[in-house]
């Protein structure tokens, strides 16, 4: 499966001034085996360390030296390690402190061996423990679920895709035969979403069901991941936050609040299982700004934020939502499938690495997504359906006149009014 990422490998093994590469991203989301592919291309051979399942590989850490670590791999692994020709991967890194540690004198002391560690709880781990993080010393990536690009690549797609970047950067319609079959794959992608497993199921056997049990045991192993790194108090508290992400954006306000969660619940209470969420990589916050003024983030308000999981696929699957749901027209499914759209295009912007806000004016206008493009801060709304109509658009175009708008909904490519029409299926274009 090809994962756009893979290039961003390739220039790390090239670069001149290399460091340590950690790989960080939520479990499942394709990190082991993107590394161990990429291994397989570009290396005479690889060296696997698996810290989770390998408790023993522990005790080649108590010497931080490098020279002694790696003549102890390679005699336990029974194979050679070759600077600059053998890739040696520390997976679950986070589970062997004295691992993330070493990855700062590999840097100093032994730079030509090549070294990729992936955590899937790495944030979590480093933000709850009492280790040293070699800050400066290592280069980080994240890898996330698919994207709807990556989606249409596993297809067989790349004709599309030219000719959906093609409209994008023209502001000219897509022919209506490749417009409509392209937002039939939206449809499909907003129930399948982009873990890797759930999209190999569904491009071998275009079967919903067996997706969705992909799907849900995808959702327990992140509930059983709730109870590592993570207070004993905590682990309820964590569960019942992540099970409220999607049945709060079904709300017509999907500002996340506390008290529905349960009655009377208070930041103070939930603050520890929000940030745990977020530092393991399955949540995302969007907090909303307060001034549309430079930098963005000097001006969002720390109490108000909305809530999106790190997939829209496991969004869709933590309520159970069928795939009939999404693909008809069903106005008892509006509400729900307005605050999926809004995860779909949060998750699309935050791979292309926008950094997102959205914008209220009281209670009268709300604008989705607020981001920096270039030089001009650019608002973004999100609509579920080809009736592109909103007043809280031309609220916010009058008061701040932005040099342009973006309307992403299922209408096709265009631009008129100062606003930038983007399809549903094209917002990975958006950078």
């Amino acid at each position: 499966m090809e994962r756009k990422i893979y290039k961003d490998l390739v220039a790390w093994k090239n670069s001149s001034d290399r460091k340590p590469l950690i790989l960080q991203g939520a479990r499942q989301v394709g990190k082991t085996y993107i590394v161990n592919y990429f291994a397989g291309e570009e290396y005479s051979n690889s060296v696997y360390c698996n810290f989770e399942k390998d408790k023993g590989l522990h005790d080649f850490f108590k010497d931080l030296t490098p020279a002694t670590i790696i003549k102890k791999l390679a005699l336990y692994k029974r194979k050679e390690i070759f600077p600059e020709n053998t890739l040696i991967i520390f997976d679950e890194i986070q589970a062997c402190p004295e691992a993330i540690t070493s990855l700062k004198y590999f840097n100093e002391e032994a730079n030509n061996y090549h070294i990729i560690a992936l955590g899937s709880l790495l944030g979590v781990s480093v933000n709850r423990g009492n280790f040293s993080f070699p800050v400066g010393k290592i280069q980080l990536m994240t890898l996330y679920p698919l994207d709807f690009e990556e989606y249409l690549m596993a297809k067989g797609e790349q004709g599309l895709i030219d000719l959906i970047r093609e409209c994008y950067e023209r502001d000219a319609p897509l022919d209506s035969a490749f417009h409509e079959r392209a937002l039939d794959y939206y449809k499909e992608y907003l129930f399948v979403g982009g873990m890797p497993e759930a999209v190999e199921e569904y491009e071998k056997n275009h079967n919903p069901e067996l997706v969705r049990i992909i799907q849900q045991t995808i959702l327990e192993s992140y509930h059983n991941d709730m109870g590592k790194y993570n207070k004993q108090s905590e682990i309820p508290k964590t569960r019942i936050v992540y099970k409220n992400i999607s049945t709060q954006l079904a709300k017509e306000n999907k500002k996340f609040q506390y008290k529905n969660i349960k009655h009377g619940g208070r930041a103070s209470e939930f603050e520890g299982a929000i940030e745990w969420l977020c530092l393991a990589g399955i949540a995302s916050q969007n907090y909303r700004i307060e001034q549309i003024m430079l930098p963005l983030n000097a001006y969002r308000s720390l109490s108000d934020f909305k809530f999106y999981m790190n997939d829209v696929g496991l969004c869709g699957a933590s309520q159970d939502i069928h795939y009939e749901d999404i693909l008809g027209e069903n106005p008892l499914f509006d509400n729900f499938k307005g605050g999926l759209t809004e995860n779909y295009v949060f998750n699309q912007l935050t791979i292309n690495r926008l950094s997102l806000y959205y914008w209220t004016s009281g209670s009268q206008a709300e604008v989705d997504f607020i981001t920096r493009i270039g030089d001009d801060i650019i608002p973004i709304e999100a609509k579920a359906k080809i009736n592109t109509r909103s007043r809280s658009l031309g609220v916010y175009v009058d008061r701040y006149k932005p040099a342009y708008s973006i309307r992403v909904s299922q209408k096709n490519f265009g631009f008129e009014n100062n606003i930038k029409s983007v399809p549903l299926y094209a917002t990975f274009c958006i950078v």
